[in-house]
């Protein structure tokens, strides 16, 4: 049997998973947390790394994947060393410098998308860059070079480090100086963002072998965690995710790029050779934990509370924009709970609320998509509030379209191995590993979409 390794360095923790190359059996597995925290020193990823895969976790393995979050700014000097804390995708400071940005383009956000298939929010590399030259020059003027946090440990895995460090298009194309179009970056923007050049990883291909591991293990390119967990779900065309994790995420593979001056939708590559059209907002599974934390109860309970309420929480509307967010492009909202009267004062109505304020936003993100062209023939529920039965309930009535939760797993870490056997087996394209689901149902409940929508285009032209 042939093993291979997939790393998720995720927000808030490291897993590794170990499989089987031919089938992805899920063999052994490793994980460890990350602090929680909007900046980073990576020197706690790497530590999480060897934490997760202690006790010859890796033994055995002929090759490794890494899929890491997307977006965030590691700053390296002249050695090698991280100048600051790495600035990560949920750190919303650089909300000024996007709008800066947008502005100093000419053909503004339609000339971004044009250039680089986004506009630029506070989540993307491109303007992070921004505010450390505006706010941190000391800082800037140490900046040697710019890596991703999956760059940044693919490199730290290999043995030899001579050969320069590498990137994949996917996580390139969330940092708005490359192009899913052209496939090259853009140094014009990037030096407009920075005010000079930096050195960049190298794009790698997609089954490309990028170096060796000390123990010998062959090093697949790594992609971004959305594009990671397209690859361990295989999708294809007409399946769209839904992911419910710290940030709600709504993608689907296109044969195309697409072009949404908006915003809303960021038009970047896939791991494979094809796009990921994609929404992201900040405020998804934390909704529940703070509702979950304001009623003083835990998870399961909230769950049967938020079952046990009518569709529509008796009138209650949660807008869930608990850190700000990014879809829409509000960093400094902040979360409003509509409609509150005595007669739906209660804790089961609150939690329902939390759940369909939560969902009605991805629900928008699922309508944006389908805007573009983009198919939504299934909709594929993901992440850890994907287990919940309240959510299985609810999303059907909400998303308009087939819902199935595939089997709970690590689909980014297990994307990222199957890269890894990708790399391994130097075929056309990735070994195709089967994936379960199960449908779920529900009545459709427009209403719902409909008190949401007004609430929320009321708040929006209140906050802009």
């Amino acid at each position: 049997m042939t093993l291979v390794a997939g790393v998720d360095t995720s927000t808030q923790s490291t897993k590794v998973l170990v499989c089987d190359a031919d089938t992805g059996a899920v063999l052994r597995e490793g994980r460890a947390g990350h602090p929680d925290a909007t900046e980073v020193a990576p020197a706690h990823w790497w530590r999480a790394f060897q934490e997760a895969t202690a006790d010859g976790l890796l033994d055995g393995v002929a090759a490794i994947g890494v899929g890491g979050q997307q977006h965030g700014m590691v700053l390296l000097d002249e050695a090698g060393d991280v100048v600051r804390d790495a600035l990560l995708w949920n750190d919303t400071r650089s909300a000024g410098a996007a709008a800066d940005l947008i502005g100093e383009l000419p053909g503004g956000a339609e000339g971004w998308v044009a250039a680089v298939g986004l506009v630029p929010v506070a989540s993307f590399t491109v303007t992070k860059l921004r505010w450390v030259a505006k706010h941190e020059p000391d800082n800037a003027a140490r900046a040697a070079s710019v890596m991703l946090p999956h760059d940044w440990i693919t490199h730290l895995l290999r043995a030899d480090r001579t050969t320069g460090p590498t990137t994949d298009r996917g996580d390139a194309s969330g940092t708005g100086y490359w192009s899913p179009a052209t496939g090259e970056y853009r140094p014009d923007l990037l030096r407009l963002a920075f005010g000079r050049d930096l050195a960049l990883p190298r794009i790698a291909g997609p089954a490309e072998v990028v170096g060796e591991t000390a123990a010998g293990a062959l090093l697949a390119p790594g992609t971004g965690d959305n594009m990671a967990a397209a690859l361990g779900l295989g999708l294809r065309p007409g399946d769209v995710v839904v992911s419910l994790g710290t940030s709600g995420t709504v993608f689907g593979v296109s044969e195309k790029p697409v072009a949404d001056i908006s915003g809303t939708v960021a038009g970047f590559a896939d791991a494979s050779g094809h796009h990921l059209p994609l929404v992201a907002t900040l405020n998804a599974a934390r909704v529940l934990t703070a509702a979950a934390s304001l009623l003083g109860v835990d998870l399961s309970t909230l769950d049967e509370l938020a079952r046990s309420a009518a569709p529509g929480a008796g009138g209650l509307t949660l807008l869930p924009y608990l850190d700000g967010e990014r879809t829409p492009n509000l960093p400094d909202a902040r979360g409003l709970l509509n409609g509150l009267t005595r007669g739906n004062a209660s804790p089961a109505n609150l939690a329902r609320a939390a759940y369909e304020g939560m969902l009605c936003g991805l629900a928008d993100g699922l309508d944006a998509v389908r805007g573009l062209g983009v198919p939504v023939q299934r909709v594929l529920l993901i992440g850890g509030a994907a287990a919940s039965e309240a959510v299985r309930e609810i999303a059907p009535a909400l998303f308009g379209a087939p819902v199935s939760v595939p089997a709970p797993g690590e689909y980014v870490a297990l994307g990222a191995a199957r890269q890894a056997a990708w790399a391994l087996a130097g075929g056309a394209e990735a070994p195709a590993w089967p994936v379960s689901a199960v449908q779920v149902r529900a009545e459709p409940t427009e209403q719902i979409r409909k008190v949401y929508g007004d609430v929320r285009d009321r708040a929006q032209a209140l906050l802009q």
